[in-house]
């Protein structure tokens, strides 16, 4: 199967990132959100990304003229043509994306499949509201999209193996490199990473060190671009709660239970830079 039109559901961070890196791979893309104003809005930052990659000489602005041609907003899903593959970049409720599913498999045609961005939710959950489960699979983008090369590729108990070759080498014309994981809550990233930084948050919770200190332990010490804290912060701490709750759910241990503090946070609104505050202060 050869994919050349794309939908991409979801107007947000990630799903415009992902929107840009298949336009950039010459692939057409629909793009979808509730929100007109998002699109409107999401159009005008990806046009500002391309444009830094003008100013770089990383591409010339014909190059990038033919870009931006390649991105169709739409105001309906039912208004997408001769869709061969869906990314679904939605907010991250099982309820929500179980609905669109739904409503995809009714309304896509029958040789498209279905690919969700979930960082945690598990597959073949998602594949069970369609009558095509075998064309459901898990391709989870890191942000920001562009930049980072990692793709999850997560099958769910009823994806077949063709479909997982067409995403595998349609993640390879993305310029990304794709790596098989198995369908467990919170895949291979979210599985480890999550529980270190809500380690970093227990010991800040528990007073060992200062936010400030305990970012540098781990940036001086470890190496890592950016402290556990600070990278909560920008990941969005709503976000960490979740995918946290949906691993405690999921495995049933208790050390993957949320530290209290990040409930706090949550429940004050402090959700990180997107907000303004998190464990520390931005400009909004």
């Amino acid at each position: 199967m050869d994919i050349k039109n794309v939908l991409v559901i979801g107007a947000g961070q990630m799903g415009l990132g992902i929107a840009q890196v298949f336009m950039t791979s010459n692939y057409h893309v629909s793009l979808y959100d509730m929100s007109e104003e998002q699109i409107e809005k999401g159009i005008a930052f990806i046009d500002k990304q391309l444009n830094r990659q003008v100013e770089k000489a990383a591409m010339t602005q014909a190059e990038k003229d033919e870009v931006m041609e390649r991105l169709s907003p739409i105001s309906s899903v039912s208004k997408a043509k001769q869709v061969d593959l869906v990314v679904e970049a939605v907010v991250e409720k099982m309820e929500v994306k179980q609905m669109l599913f739904k409503e995809l498999d009714q309304l896509m045609p029958p040789h498209t499949i279905l690919a969700t961005n979930t960082s945690s939710l598990p597959i073949t959950e998602i594949a069970a509201a369609t009558n095509r489960p075998q064309q459901v699979i898990g391709m989870h983008f890191m942000n920001p999209v562009p930049v980072m090369k990692l793709v999850e590729i997560i099958r769910g108990l009823a994806t077949s193996d063709e479909v997982y070759k067409v995403i595998h080498e349609t993640s390879e014309r993305l310029n990304k490199v794709p790596v098989e994981v198995e369908d467990f809550p919170g895949f291979v990233s979210n599985r480890i990473l999550m529980p270190m930084i809500n380690e970093a948050i227990y010991t800040l919770y528990e007073g060992v060190a200062r936010k400030e200190d305990i970012d540098a332990v781990m940036k001086l010490g470890m190496r890592h671009p950016m402290g556990p804290l600070t990278l909560a912060d920008f990941i969005g701490l709503d976000t960490c709660l979740f995918i946290m709750e949906t691993l405690h759910k999921g495995f049933g241990d208790d050390k993957y239970r949320p530290c209290p503090l990040l409930r706090k946070y949550v429940k004050a609104g402090w959700l990180g830079k997107k907000v303004g505050r998190g464990f520390f202060i931005y400009d909004k």
